[in-house]
């Protein structure tokens, strides 16, 4: 555990984020988490993914049995009585035990979900945001949905304002500033792969790998 160490990337939507985390994670031979933690918190509660789907990444709206049910379905058998409520934050409370413990028994690196406020106490993270210039975002953005410049751009806007307000509300920092990370990087001034190599690089030097 003493030897275990994480990455945490925040990216705007159409940066590169997701792609620029499988290559580091490979990289540094570790195991890259994103929608894969709403597979584990439903495991672990014994939740529906929906639960975790509906509010990935979502601030606090109060309870959310009344968008969509007043019954919660569980994995296993049987529900919880349809007196309970279950709200965001609860969720939120879920998916955080389960990356704290990942933390816990192993190196690695986790996409957004404020992972980095979450494991904020613990001296071995690196925490980094990928932002890209517009230009390049809509394009990939394009490309990646077969979709027109405009849609892309609603897409952009729409994604970045929900995990800005998601970040925002559970961390009490500022999601993509500066101050929030040990590094900021725009993937559209080095590529990819070059971005890939320079976060590595500046991992293992903060870390001392």
């Amino acid at each position: 555990m003493d030897n275990n160490f994480i990455v945490n990337i925040g990216r705007q939507l159409g940066s590169g984020g997701r792609e620029i985390g499988e290559k580091l994670a490979a990289c540094l031979g570790i195991d890259l988490y994103d929608k894969e933690l709403i597979r584990l918190a439903s495991e672990e509660s014994g939740l529906c993914c929906e639960f975790f789907e509906k509010a990935d990444e979502k601030a606090s709206q109060g309870i959310i049995g009344g968008l969509f049910g007043m019954r919660f379905p569980f994995v296993s058998d049987g529900a919880i009585p349809v007196t309970n409520c279950l709200s965001n934050d609860a969720l939120f409370k879920v998916q955080s035990d389960v990356i704290r413990r990942l933390a816990e028994e192993k190196s690695c690196l986790f996409v957004g979900r404020c992972a980095d406020y979450i494991l904020r106490d613990n001296p071995r993270c690196v925490n980094v945001f990928i932002s890209c210039s517009n230009e390049e975002r809509v394009k990939r953005l394009c490309q990646i949905h077969s979709i027109s410049e405009h849609e892309a751009e609603e897409m952009m806007n729409k994604a970045d304002k929900k995990r800005a307000e998601y970040y925002n509300y559970y961390s009490y920092k500022k999601w993509g500033a500066a101050e929030t990370y040990h590094l900021c990087v725009d993937s559209s001034v080095l590529g990819i792969d070059a971005t890939v190599d320079f976060i590595e690089e500046f991992v293992k030097k903060k870390l001392r790998l």
